[in-house]
């Protein structure tokens, strides 16, 4: 008598959006604490198809479609939260999170401080951040500065599948309220994942960047798209002799100082790569980290940073491309920083 024995194989690759799919599930199977709640999370399969197939296996329960009311549904979900659930809160995007802004920063993330610790809320904010393509200014904006501003947040931004999966069991399974940063036009892209990738319980820590290109003549540091646009740069300075190292950031709060230093005390060149506005973002957060450290002295260059125009995100195709950063954008930065 033969017996089937059933060898699970990771994928070659998996699209981001594949990727939090099958996180979200392995965390729905792990934990019936866990639920997901937002705007047509559940019927329509996700306003992104990242919830697509859950409904169907863990009921309209722990699936639960909202009202279009996000100040509602995320207070249902703090409180939940701080009544021993674990949340995870979908925003369609995360320009409607305005709606929802006192909840998150008022309830959620000051609660624990507020009550001398006795007051855990273990809720994950979610959604598409950033903007996108063709859908104006009010649902075009990055608002990565705006959470990693505040105490009690822990920030999240992933870049690719890899990411995308360790990033949201690792908030899930946090006792703090946890923002993670999709960007919309990465849910499609698909990405290399390994065995230890698709484990059960991968998860990738809080505060530590990811070295995602070795160089030695100037550090790229981007997050999420950003990334992908530090990575592109990166090909076009090697054909020109210029070896460049790129940094994912991963974690916004808390940033992972060390390894911007570690890497720029290396090249001695940086250029930041922001897809929020240029005012008070994370690249002016990483200038004044590197300013107020020994790492400054090892700037043979100023840093260079890259973003937004500082304009509200135009709808016209063309202005639009021009208000977004662009790889041409971060190779002009980094000649720059070079000569």
């Amino acid at each position: 008598m033969f017996r089937r024995i059933a060898f699970r194989f990771a994928p070659a690759s998996l699209t981001v959006r594949d990727a939090l799919n099958s996180a979200l599930d392995e965390e729905l199977a792990r934990d019936n604490k866990v639920f997901v709640l937002g705007e047509e999370v559940g019927q329509y399969q996700g306003a992104y198809k990242v919830t697509k197939g859950l409904v169907d296996k863990y009921g309209s329960d722990r699936i639960i479609d909202t009202p279009i009311t996000e100040h509602g549904f995320t207070g249902m979900a703090v409180g939940s939260a701080l009544s021993g659930m674990r949340p995870v809160c979908e925003f369609m995007t995360f320009n409607f999170a305005m709606q929802a802004i006192d909840q998150i920063i008022n309830s959620a993330a000051k609660g624990l401080y507020m009550s001398g610790g006795q007051m855990k809320c273990p809720i994950v904010f979610r959604g598409p951040n950033g903007a996108s393509a063709g859908v104006g200014a009010q649902h075009s904006q990055c608002y990565g500065s705006w959470y990693a501003s505040v105490p009690g947040l822990k920030v999240f931004a992933p870049y690719n599948s890899e990411d995308a999966r360790g990033m949201i069991k690792a908030a899930i399974r946090d006792e703090n309220p946890v923002v993670i940063l999709e960007h919309e036009l990465l849910y499609g892209e698909s990405f290399p994942v390994s065995d230890a990738v698709m484990d059960k319980d991968f998860v990738i820590p809080f505060g530590k960047a990811k070295v995602e290109r070795e160089g030695k003549h100037i550090t790229l540091i981007g997050f999420s798209r950003g990334v992908d646009l530090c990575l592109k740069a990166a090909e076009k300075l090697a054909a020109e002799g210029v070896e460049a190292e790129v940094l994912n950031l991963r974690s916004l709060r808390p940033l992972d100082r060390e390894s911007i230093f570690k890497s720029i005390k290396k090249t001695h060149r940086a250029v930041t790569v922001d897809e929020s506005f240029p005012v008070c973002n994370i690249g002016a957060e990483i200038c004044a980290c590197v300013m107020e450290s020994d790492t400054f002295d090892y700037l043979d260059a100023p840093i260079e940073r890259v973003s937004c125009a500082d304009v509200p995100t135009p709808y016209a195709k063309e202005l639009e491309l021009a208000s977004q950063p662009q790889v041409d954008d971060v190779l002009a930065a980094a000649r720059r920083a070079l000569s």
